[in-house]
């Protein structure tokens, strides 16, 4: 049995099984014997009428009524459309079912196609920003590969922390990044003095793509407040902000999966935390069944790679992601000579000398990036350094202004030789202290994959599967 769907613009919504549209009528082949006809053209009225929660308004295509027509065999009586589609048709009232005779044309046989010839691949996305990433070992939910940070979405703050962007500079910033193809947005209830929320859930109301947008927002003000703030009735990732050791893990990690029980919120991340808090409470929650954290935010960068003696272990063997805030050095990444120039700026970035470890690294960026040519900023090199150290990585990214951001997107097309990321994690040398510099780390993360304690070595030659 043929069986066709048609849509009355040509169209096709997307649905669990397909992750993009196409134009043209949907096919499928069932042969005699085959499922039941109402199971079939069931399934096949639900595929069209269907929307993923999260795709882009141009995947799903326009908000129009499918159409499903029922093939025979050629020659053979036309199938009326079975009583289970009058029980679909009432549940989904934006479903229309033409039952016309006329509707029911067989196709030919060589026009036939079989079931998982329906699906076509995706076309290509306008940029690398729009090939989506599994956030998580742990977390299923798709997000772009940088997450836009809004710190500077509001001009509260503009003096001390630099210039910040009003209302409508930070809608065009937020356009620019979501026509992009981004859709990972954080924020945190007190940026700006609470005015970086409030300006998201308007731009999400304006623009009507909040089911678009992951959207991550960090405590400590009580939830609702942000909930209101954003326009929003969830908040796909909730951070805790900081850990003040004020409460316990028991008690934190109950609150939180409370949250999560009322569909207020969708995964749990933390920052700036100790990877030993965090431990606790992820293994406190896989003991209970709770809401575990997926994601740890921290500074990491260049110049700053503590995270990388006990959270990095620590998140993965947690299954989580990664998302430094601190990636580009907070904008100090930068030729030796401009950034001693923007030393006479008095905000409270621009305006420091330069450190020693700073020069180091803004030298080492400058001679990986004549390398790669281009004219590539130095601040792309430095991204593209964070996302191959660690898998699940999300640089967070801000600033505010345009040409950044398409600069930052690039780091997306470059890939480092083994040679430049050593380059470039040997700028500044990185004491990892006890126990680590007497006794080594996880060898299965070397690129060599041989142990560097001694006490190992002595013992035999092994080479560890490298899990990097």
């Amino acid at each position: 049995m043929l069986f066709t769907v048609r849509l009355e613009n040509e169209h096709r919504p997307s649905s669990p099984l397909a992750l993009d549209c196409f134009a043209g009528p949907m096919q499928a082949v069932v042969p005699d014997g085959g499922p039941d006809d109402n199971i079939v053209l069931g399934a096949l009225h639900r595929l069209a009428s269907g929307n993923r929660r999260g795709a882009r308004s141009s995947q799903r295509g326009p908000e129009t009524r499918p159409s499903v027509s029922v093939l025979g065999k050629t020659g053979a009586k036309y199938l009326q459309p079975p009583k289970a589609h009058q029980q679909l048709d009432s549940e989904m009232p934006r479903t229309q079912l033409h039952t016309s005779a006329k509707d029911y044309t067989p196709s030919a046989p060589n026009e036939r196609k079989g079931f998982f010839e329906l699906f076509g691949p995706a076309p290509e996305p306008q940029t690398e920003l729009a090939r989506y990433r599994i956030l998580a070992p742990k977390a299923g939910v798709r997000v772009s590969p940088l997450c836009l940070g809004a710190m500077s979405l509001g001009d509260q703050w503009t003096g001390w922390m630099g210039s910040g962007i009003d209302t409508t500079g930070s809608e065009k910033l937020l356009d620019a990044f979501y026509e992009a193809g981004g859709n990972f947005i954080d924020t945190s209830c007190n940026y700006q003095d609470e005015q970086s929320e409030m300006i998201i859930g308007e731009w999400m109301e304006k623009r009507g793509n909040r089911d678009e947008i992951v959207l991550a927002t960090e405590k400590p003000l009580p939830h609702e407040d942000s909930l209101k703030k954003l326009r929003t009735s969830y908040i796909d990732l909730l951070y805790v902000h900081w850990w003040d050791y004020s409460t316990t893990i028991e008690e934190i990690m109950l609150s939180l999966n409370d949250l999560v029980k009322a569909g207020k919120v969708m995964y749990l991340g933390v920052s700036d935390a100790p990877a030993w808090i965090v431990a606790q409470a992820n293994q406190y929650a896989r003991d209970h069944a709770l809401q575990p954290f997926v994601i740890y935010q921290g500074n990491w960068n260049l110049a700053l790679r503590d995270m990388e003696r006990d959270i990095l272990p620590m998140a993965r063997a947690f299954g989580m992601a990664i998302a430094p805030w601190g990636a580009l050095g907070g904008g100090r990444f930068k030729e030796p000579e401009e950034l001693k120039a923007r030393a006479k700026e008095k905000t409270l970035r621009a305006g420091l000398e330069p450190t020693e470890n700073e020069l180091k690294v803004g030298q080492a960026l400058k001679e990986v990036a004549h390398e790669i040519g281009g004219g590539v900023a130095l601040a792309i090199v430095a991204l593209a350094w964070c996302r191959q150290m660690y898998p699940d990585c999300y640089p967070l990214i801000g600033g505010t202004k345009l040409q950044h951001l398409k600069s930052h997107i690039e780091a997306l097309n470059i890939k480092l030789s083994p040679q430049q990321m050593e380059k470039l994690s040997n700028a500044v040398p990185f004491d990892w202290g006890f126990l680590y510099d007497m006794f080594g780390t996880d060898p299965h993360y070397l690129p060599e994959g041989k142990p560097k304690n001694p006490a190992l070595s002595s013992a035999g030659h092994i080479k560890f599967v490298n899990y990097a």
